[in-house]
C-alpha cells in the first residue's frame, strides 16, 4: 500500500499518536484523504460536496498547534466527513433532494457538526444519501448512485451510503451518519466498517429527523476505539435537543478493553421468522462462537417482537408524509418517485391508525427492556442477505416491494423504535467476497457495553486488514 493510503488508512488514534510523536502531520493526513476522494469518487459516488480548500486550510492550522505542542481537543487534525442530512455552516445541505432551494444561508451546524468542529476534526466534505434517508440504499434524483467499493456493481446500503463508502475506502478516519431504520447499521454491514446507532437522544440532533423519535445521530468508523473517541466528542451536551440524554461526561475509551467473561450473551439466528440466507447464517454462527470463546455465557434466544413491521410501516411511512408535506407543492414533481408512494400511504393512515402503534411501540420497549433483564446483550445478523445490485430498492426474491425495504432488512429497525443502542461490526465474507456484518444490541443507554462487546470482538477477530483490498 502506498504511504498515502497507508496514512488515508490509520484509525484516528493512530492519527493523533502519530501527531503527537511528530511522524505525521495533519496535512499529510488531509492530502492522503483527498488523495483518495479524487481518485475513488468518481467511480463510487461517496461524496456530493467536498472542501480542498478549507480542509487544508484547517489541517494547516491544526499541523501549527501541533508543531507548539498545543493541540486542542480530542480530534485535533483528524479527517471526518458529515452525512448530507445535517446542517452544517457554509455547504448546503439538500438531503439528497432537488426539492431543497440551495440559495440559503447555510450558517448553522448541527450539534455533531459543531462539537466536532470546537474539537478541531477536519471537515472534509458532505456524503450522499437517499432522498432525505428515506430508504436503505444510497441514490437519489440529486447526486445519482452510490457504489460499494467491494464491487461497484452492487449497494453499499443506506441511507448513510456515502458516509460508509468514505470510511471504508480511506476518504477520511471517520464519518457522522444517521440510522432511523438501520441506517448507520445497514451499509456498515454491506461496506464492512463498524457503525454505532447509540440510544436515542445519547448524541443531540437538532433539528430533529422529519422522521421524528425513530432517527439517531452515531459514529461510522473502521475501529471500535474510533467510535468511542467520537462519542464522546459528539455527545457532548447541545441545548437545542430537548429530547438529548444528559451528558455522560466519562470518556467512552474507559473500561473498552474490560472484556466480556461471564456475561450473558442471547443469540437470536433470527427475528420475527425472518428468512436469512444460508450462507450469511453460517458465517454469524461462527462468529458468536467467538464471545463463548471470549467467557461469555451464550444462549439461543429471541424476543417477541409481535407485529414490529407494522408499527415501524406506520411510524415511517407517517414521517414520509411529514417529509412530502414540507416540499413546496411544485417542487413534488422531481422528487423520489418511491418516497412519493409510501408518503401517499402514510397519508391513510388516521390518527387512530398512528396512535395505536405508538402503543405498540411502548409495549415493544417494555418487553425488551424485560428481555434485557435476562439477556445483557442480543446477537443477531445485521441483515439477512448480502449486498445486491446498485440502483435497486430490493433484491431480486423480493420482488416489487413498491418502497418498503423494511421486508430485506428486518434485524435493524426494531430497536429504533425500542431507541436501544445498537452497532454492526464485520464478521466475515461470503464466497462473493462481500462483507458480513453482526449486530450487538444493548439495553437502553448502555452504549458503553454495547461498545465494550464489540471492542473484545473486534480483537478476537480483527478486520482491519481486510481494507488492503481496497487500496
Amino acid at each position: 500500500m502506498a504511504m498515502s493510503a497507508d496514512l488515508a488508512y490509520r484509525s484516528a488514534t493512530e492519527l493523533i499518536a502519530l501527531y503527537r510523536a511528530r511522524r505525521a502531520s495533519p496535512v499529510e493526513v488531509t492530502r492522503a484523504c483527498l488523495a483518495r476522494i479524487e481518485a475513488l469518487n468518481p467511480k463510487l459516488n461517496a461524496f456530493c460536496i467536498v472542501d480542498a480548500e478549507g480542509a487544508l486550510r484547517a489541517a494547516g492550522e491544526s499541523e501549527a498547534r501541533w508543531m507548539r505542542g498545543a493541540p486542542q481537543g480530542s480530534l485535533d487534525g483528524i479527517p471526518v466527513s458529515i452525512k448530507d442530512l445535517l446542517l452544517t455552516s457554509g455547504w448546503p445541505t439538500l438531503r439528497g433532494s432537488r426539492t431543497v432551494d440551495a440559495n440559503q444561508a447555510w450558517d448553522q451546524d448541527a450539534p455533531a457538526v459543531a462539537r466536532l468542529r470546537e474539537h478541531h476534526a477536519i471537515l472534509l466534505g458532505k456524503t450522499t444519501t437517499p432522498e432525505f434517508g428515506w430508504k436503505a440504499v444510497t441514490d437519489s434524483p440529486l447526486t445519482g448512485i452510490t457504489r460499494n467499493p467491494w464491487n461497484p456493481a452492487k449497494t453499499p446500503g443506506g441511507s448513510s451510503g456515502g458516509a460508509a463508502v468514505a470510511v471504508a475506502t480511506g476518504m477520511g478516519a471517520l464519518a457522522v451518519g444517521t440510522d432511523g431504520g438501520g441506517s448507520i447499521r445497514i451499509p456498515a454491514s454491506f461496506t464492512g466498517i463498524f457503525g454505532l446507532k447509540p440510544s436515542f437522544g445519547r448524541v443531540p440532533a437538532w433539528p430533529l429527523s422529519l422522521f421524528g423519535t425513530v432517527s439517531h445521530v452515531g459514529p461510522m468508523t473502521r475501529t471500535v476505539e474510533d467510535a468511542a473517541l467520537m462519542l464522546d466528542v459528539i455527545s457532548e451536551p447541545d441545548v437545542r435537543d430537548w429530547f438529548a440524554l444528559p451528558h455522560d461526561d466519562r470518556d467512552y475509551r474507559d473500561g473498552l478493553d474490560d472484556g466480556i467473561a461471564g456475561l450473558h450473551i442471547a443469540f437470536a439466528p433470527t427475528l420475527a421468522g425472518a428468512d436469512v440466507d444460508a450462507e450469511i447464517a453460517g458465517i454469524v454462527e461462527r462468529a458468536v462462537e467467538a464471545f463463548g470463546e471470549l467467557g461469555a455465557h451464550i444462549v439461543e434466544a429471541a424476543p417477541d417482537l409481535g407485529d414490529v413491521a407494522d408499527v415501524e410501516r406506520t411510524h415511517w411511512w407517517a414521517g414520509a408524509t411529514r417529509v412530502v408535506q414540507s416540499m413546496a407543492p411544485e417542487r413534488r414533481a422531481v422528487a423520489d418517485p418511491g418516497l412519493l408512494r409510501i408518503a401517499e400511504k402514510g397519508h391513510a393512515f388516521t390518527l387512530a391508525d398512528y396512535l395505536e402503534a405508538v402503543e405498540a411501540r411502548g409495549a415493544l420497549g417494555a418487553a425488551l427492556r424485560q428481555f434485557h433483564a435476562r439477556h445483557s446483550i442480543l446477537l443477531t445478523p445485521t441483515l439477512p442477505i448480502q449486498a445486491f445490485d446498485a440502483g435497486r430498492l430490493a433484491p431480486p426474491q423480493h420482488g416489487d416491494v413498491d418502497g418498503d425495504w423494511t421486508v430485506w432488512a428486518p434485524f435493524s429497525y426494531p430497536f429504533n423504535l425500542t431507541q436501544q443502542p445498537a452497532a454492526s461490526v464485520p464478521c466475515g465474507f461470503t464466497r462473493e467476497g462481500m462483507p458480513v456484518g453482526l449486530q450487538i444490541v444493548g439495553p437502553m443507554h448502555d452504549d458503553r457495553l454495547v461498545l465494550r462487546v464489540a471492542r473484545a470482538f473486534e480483537k478476537a477477530r480483527p478486520w482491519q486488514g481486510s481494507y488492503a483490498r481496497l487500496a
